[in-house]
């Protein structure tokens, strides 16, 4: 997991700070209150930390069915899907050899991926964004892609039958 994906996401870290802001002002509405007053204030109080629970728990919830979902598969391509060894051929080492020898550069795993993706007809920005991988280098991938001419489906052709020759 990167530690982008640790972070809140918008809509989440503005309900959770909505929550605390409310309950902060309560929380001073309370203090600041006349005696008579308080019970009503804090029956609000009680109902803001309710509200508040309720949305971390969805949001836990939230999380962890989207983590159980994971990666959808990749449509199939024109001759169904190949995930075997040979999804690989016509993989261009040599383009990418000088990312992988960076200081900071992609894995060869993940680029396997976005090769196999790439195969599947995904599009680079939709690759990058699920791999964490720079658009560029996804865009060398996917043009690759595009370049090689698609493999039939046929398996190759088996050799001919053995025959006795006469003497």
């Amino acid at each position: 997991m990167t530690p982008g994906k640790l972070l809140p996401r918008r809509g989440e870290a503005a309900g959770l700070l909505t929550v605390l802001t409310l309950l902060v002002l309560e929380g001073v509405a309370l203090g600041t209150a006349s005696e008579p007053n308080r019970p009503v204030i804090g029956a609000a109080l009680i109902g803001a930390a309710g509200s508040g629970l309720l949305l971390t728990a969805a949001l836990l919830v939230g999380r962890r069915l989207a983590a159980r979902r994971g990666l959808p598969l990749p449509p199939p391509g024109p001759n169904g899907p190949d995930y075997s060894a040979r999804a690989l051929e016509g993989f261009p080492m040599e383009a990418v050899r000088p990312l992988l020898l960076a200081e900071h550069g992609p894995r060869l795993d993940q680029l396997y991926a976005a090769w196999v993706l790439a195969l599947g007809g995904r599009t680079a920005p939709w690759i990058a964004r699920r791999l964490d991988l720079p658009v560029p280098t996804v865009r060398l991938l996917v043009d690759t892609v595009r370049q090689v001419p698609h493999r039939t489906a046929e398996p190759p052709a088996a050799a001919p039958p053995l025959t006795a020759s006469p003497p």
